[in-house]
């Protein structure tokens, strides 16, 4: 990847990343680039650390009782888990959007709006409101119930209103886990299609257990595998990472190969 970076900024710098639960080594020995203005698709088996991974670039693996990141990962050339960053900070930069869509039962406006309430942040609101269903192309589909309790939309406007809220704070990047693994085909296309618009305005990072997604919205692909431990546990690791076009037509490593290819995972 290092010919391109010099074309594109890194955003997140992984080097040797070890994550722990306890005394258990779930990750180990990463490292990668994220680059500005790009997806990329973490994938493998489950069970390798794709998540895992996730967690840690907007530091949600904070709220996890025992977790600890070992190594180096730098956000825009800053220690991410420098004593002097602030997780909350970080969470705003950097919003997360889930596998299972998480309304909260509240308006549809008021899903919205929750997180630059919470961050104090009250001028323009129902222009921000409007800009952001604009974004994940839900206005028109829910301009005249706002009011209407975000529960209450399908799974696929679900999703689409959990990112709305997401990006209504403008963040610089956006996790996404598994995003599409709960809606129908017809859903999960507008997220595909709704993920190549919104990358020109965001990074984003997609976990996801469905090769054609990686193939179809992905300009980089990174493949995780995990090895058995002597404990039963298993331990992910990072096998490859380049552009999609190359990871899914001529990888370098046969594990990548036998996976995408189906002979495992």
């Amino acid at each position: 990847m290092s010919s391109t970076v010099v074309e594109t900024r890194r955003v997140f710098e992984v080097k040797n990343l070890d994550v722990y639960y306890g005394d258990t080594r779930a990750l180990r020995d990463v490292t990668m680039d994220i680059l500005e203005g790009q997806i990329t698709a973490l994938i493998g088996p489950s069970g390798c650390g794709k998540s895992t991974l996730l967690r840690c670039f907007n530091r949600t693996n904070d709220l996890i009782p025992g977790a600890e990141v070992k190594g180096e990962l730098n956000y825009r050339g800053q220690k991410l888990y420098g004593k002097e960053v602030n997780p909350i900070v970080v969470r705003r930069r950097i919003g997360m959007v889930f596998q299972q869509p998480n309304p909260f039962p509240k308006s549809i406006f008021d899903n919205v709006a929750y997180g630059l309430r919470v961050n104090g942040i009250r001028d323009r609101l129902n222009e921000r409101v409007e800009t952001a269903l604009k974004d994940v192309g839900l206005w028109d589909e829910v301009k005249d119930n706002l009011k209407k309790l975000g529960t209450s939309l399908s799974g696929g406007q679900k999703q689409r209103l959990c990112i709305a809220r997401a990006i209504a704070l403008q963040p610089d990047v956006i996790l996404m886990d598994e995003p599409c693994s709960a809606l129908d085909p017809i859903s999960t296309k507008r997220i595909e299609d709704l993920m190549n618009n919104l990358k020109e305005k965001y990074t984003i990072v997609i976990v996801t257990h469905n090769m054609q997604q990686a193939s179809r919205v992905a300009d980089y692909t990174a493949f995780f595998n995990a090895e058995a431990l002597d404990n039963g546990g298993r331990v992910g690791y990072l096998v490859e990472v380049d552009t999609t076009e190359k990871m899914f037509h001529d990888a370098t490593d046969e594990r990548t190969r036998d996976y995408i290819s189906g002979r495992f995972g």
